[in-house]
């Protein structure tokens, strides 16, 4: 069982991605959180094998979020999710250590199939097909 946790500000969105993601085989969520300066404590406590991670929060954006949590628990995959991409934010995710990126207005399997690749050593960036192997980020 693939164990994630969410860490969104809006919370619209993160109980979408717990009812997606808790209806799909394999994979249950763990916790939820609004802000990455909560993200180390709350993934302590409840031990994720994946962190979807929004990019944009109000006190500790994704990316430190993400530094911060790979630090502590470099075994943990963070997947990133975002409403945009950019060229600065997807560069910002690889270099915090994520293991891919999504858009939230993306296809919900793709989420599906993103957070099954990551939780099995593989990467999940716009324009590369997911894989179950490691590879280099964007």
């Amino acid at each position: 069982m693939t164990r994630v946790l969410i860490v969104d500000d809006h919370a619209f969105v993160r109980t979408g991605l717990t009812a997606l993601l808790n209806g799909a085989d394999g994979i249950a969520v763990v916790g939820e959180c609004a802000d990455g300066a909560d993200v180390p404590d709350i993934a302590t406590a409840v031990r994720p094998d994946v962190v979807l991670m929004d990019v944009q929060m109000p006190r500790v954006c994704g990316p430190d979020a993400t530094r911060t949590l790979l630090t502590r628990q470099p075994t943990v995959r963070v997947l990133m999710v975002s409403a945009s991409m950019t060229p600065r934010t997807l560069g910002d995710a690889a270099a915090a250590g994520a293991s891919g990126y999504l858009l939230k207005g993306g296809d919900p399997g793709a989420l599906v199939t993103a957070v099954q690749t990551v939780a099995a050593g593989g990467t999940a960036w716009p324009g590369q097909p997911a894989s179950a192997h490691s590879g280099a980020s964007p």
